[in-house]
């Protein structure tokens, strides 16, 4: 896998997938709902560390810097 996020891209998903986590943990909300968002953080967070994202592959979008050869 390439990556395709760029840095600011990254850390934006990094805070937004550990909000969701947190008002996983302490929200009040039902149980299915605070597993749906959990995931949700967890897969948003997955992708801040790996630097790939499927949607921006499935649409040929790159916000990386780094360009790689072919």
């Amino acid at each position: 896998m390439k990556q395709n996020i760029g840095k600011l891209d990254r850390l934006g998903r990094l805070f937004l997938g550990l909000v969701c986590l947190i008002i996983a943990l302490v929200g009040p909300f039902s149980i299915l709902a605070r597993l749906i968002i959990g995931l949700i953080g967890l897969f948003t967070v997955y992708e801040s560390l790996v630097g790939w994202c499927a949607f921006y592959a499935l649409i040929g979008k790159n916000t990386c810097p780094i360009k790689y050869e072919k």
